[in-house]
């Protein structure tokens, strides 16, 4: 039995969201026995959602049969316990393929990715979205990011034409036209913030109505993303400063060395708690022996935390 709705929504806007990374062996293959473990432990840290084949999780450098064995294992492991939401994009038609595969296997939910274009104008990027939405019976949640950015007007024009179009997700981080669209589309929509390591700019997400938001780092340092989220939802301003000053700061100007590190320090960090998912694909590329060792340091810095509360 599908989850209600209102279910999904209250996830999108009240507690942290989870993105796991993709397990793969030593010889790059999905490995569908250590993803289901991972799952699992997700699901026993308090997330109120699941995001899989996401953004963390791989999803341009998954073929179609990768993607259905990752939301079947989905499927069975989580069980309903919360909403379960994987990935669509590309092109319109494997993005179609993608969200039958989504529904036969049991997702509560799509998260639309950008189209596979350099540069895109908006009216091709709505009717790009639309086109997509109209031609599944999922709920729908448009992440609004490079390539595939959707101004205010164009948001509420979705909104008005695709019942099923239930959250924005926010990977810009432009404060200025994320509250345009909140203030202007309003409760229709739920709300994520989703740049990378989001927690960075949360404070400022919360400011504008944005509860809630994707933590990648949640793959290896799962208490302290708790924690952090905790303390910024109750306005404990101090815990929050620490966390920022002593984590996410250090980890975001090691994240900002080269690009892809946003999901490649993600897969370096779960290898160091022990949690081994194997390397990203090309094009990305892993960190370099000192920068694990670097990241090491900052996420032993997370324990020293977490041991002080």
């Amino acid at each position: 039995m599908a989850l209600p709705l209102s279910q999904i929504k209250a996830s999108l806007e009240d507690g942290l969201l989870s993105f796991p990374i993709t397990d793969l062996d030593k010889n790059g293959q999905f490995n569908a026995d250590t993803y289901a473990i991972r799952l699992d432990w997700f699901v026993t840290h308090e997330v109120s959602s699941i995001f899989v084949a996401g953004g963390t999780g791989e999803f341009f450098s998954l073929s179609e049969n990768e993607y259905r064995k990752i939301v079947e294992v989905t499927a069975r492991t989580v069980q309903e316990k919360v909403p379960m939401i994987s990935s669509v994009g590309r092109s319109i038609p494997e993005a179609i393929a993608f969200a039958k595969i989504a529904e036969k296997a049991g997702m509560s939910a799509l998260l639309l990715m950008p189209p596979y274009l350099t540069e895109c104008p908006p009216d091709g990027i709505y009717q790009y979205a639309k086109t997509i939405m109209d031609n599944t019976s999922l709920p729908v949640i448009y992440y609004n990011r490079g390539n595939g950015v959707l101004p205010s007007q164009y948001v509420q024009k979705l909104a008005d034409s695709c019942p099923n179009f239930i959250g924005l997700k926010d990977g810009t981080g432009n404060m200025q036209d994320l509250n345009d669209t909140i203030k202007s589309v309003g409760s229709r929509l739920s709300y994520i913030g989703g740049v990378p390591t989001a927690e960075i700019i949360a404070e400022a997400y919360l400011s504008i109505g944005v509860n809630t938001y994707s933590s990648a780092v949640f793959n290896f340092v799962p208490e302290l993303a708790n924690l952090f989220y905790t303390s910024l939802r109750a306005g404990n301003k101090e815990v929050v400063a620490t966390i920022l000053q002593q984590f996410y700061i250090p980890f975001v100007r090691l994240r900002n060395r080269k690009q892809g590190y946003a999901v490649s320090l993600i897969k370096a960090g779960a290898t160091i708690i022990g949690r081994p998912a194997g390397d990203v694909r090309p094009p990305l590329t892993m960190p370099t022996s000192e920068e694990i060792q670097q990241l090491e340091a900052i996420i032993q810095q997370s324990a020293n935390l977490i041991t002080a509360r």
